[in-house]
């Protein structure tokens, strides 16, 4: 996984680094396959409390390696020996696992993204619960350039962000589109000089909170992008009984009220 993810966890936080600065960490069959190693390492582990997603070098991820779509015009599959049309992960294939994973992650994912941001790795970032992005930043739904289109939970992920004829425009023209633009679009949740920077600090607040809380808020969360007002609604009182009076509920207010730094269990 060395090759090209670097993963690492420290109090409390998972740090993913997509690791192929040689080629702005496009996704070549080795890059799925390290992804999806670490998000499953990471969504088994209870002492993770929240995760942050970046690139080394000089992008976020510029999408799928170039030589795997060029392979598809021969024929070739765009990842060797990986049926697409299976629904190998639930309700999701291979490639939208990739991205899908991420939010339905059971703690918080916040991406920290510069460079570029293409295709596939747009997608990627839009898995994430937030988004930082640095001011010179260039995202792109590219899949247009190519004669494709987003297929890797983008178009899913983007409806609940941006304003459909927004959505629409993207899609349909592969327009490149800067970090400002993003920003007034709903794709990011804010801009910064250093992102990942940004992303870190965010990270350690949430993993300052109780990790019974913020797990439940994820549910919740989640829950209320595809569910009804009353599913919702009852599911919120459901995971409130399940946290009243739990060891870190009860840390959480004492530790409020003695100003002191909390203990989680």
């Amino acid at each position: 996984m060395e090759d090209r993810v670097r993963l690492a966890i420290a109090n409390g936080v998972g740090h993913v680094r997509l690791n192929r600065p040689d080629k702005m960490n496009a996704l070549d069959p080795a890059m799925f396959e390290a992804l999806i190693a670490a998000g499953t390492q990471l969504g088994a582990r209870d002492d993770v409390r929240v995760v942050v997603l970046c690139g080394e070098g000089r992008a976020f991820c510029a999408g799928v390696d170039l030589d795997r779509i060029l392979a598809t015009t021969r024929g070739d599959p765009l990842l060797p020996s990986i049926d697409l049309t299976q629904r190998s992960h639930g309700m999701a294939n291979y490639a939208q696992h990739l991205v899908w994973l991420w939010r339905e992650l059971p703690v918080p994912v916040i991406a920290a993204v510069h460079g570029v941001a293409f295709g596939g790795g747009f997608q990627l970032a839009l898995g994430a619960d937030l988004r930082y992005l640095a001011p010179e930043t260039k995202l792109g739904v590219i899949e247009a350039k190519w004669g494709l289109v987003p297929d890797m939970a983008g178009t899913q992920l983007m409806r609940r962000l941006a304003r459909e004829d927004v959505v629409r425009e993207l899609t349909y023209t592969g327009r490149v589109f800067s970090a400002h633009e993003a920003l007034a679009y709903g794709f990011a949740t804010g801009l910064a000089d250093d992102p990942l920077a940004t992303a870190l600090k965010v990270a350690d607040e949430i993993a300052s909170r109780s990790p019974d809380a913020v797990r439940a808020a994820k549910r919740l969360l989640n829950l209320a992008a595809r569910s009804d007002e009353a599913t919702g609604l009852a599911a919120e009182t459901a995971e409130q009984a399940a946290l009243l009076g739990t060891p870190n509920h009860i840390e959480a207010v004492r530790s409020n009220i003695e100003n002191r730094t909390p203990r989680w269990s």
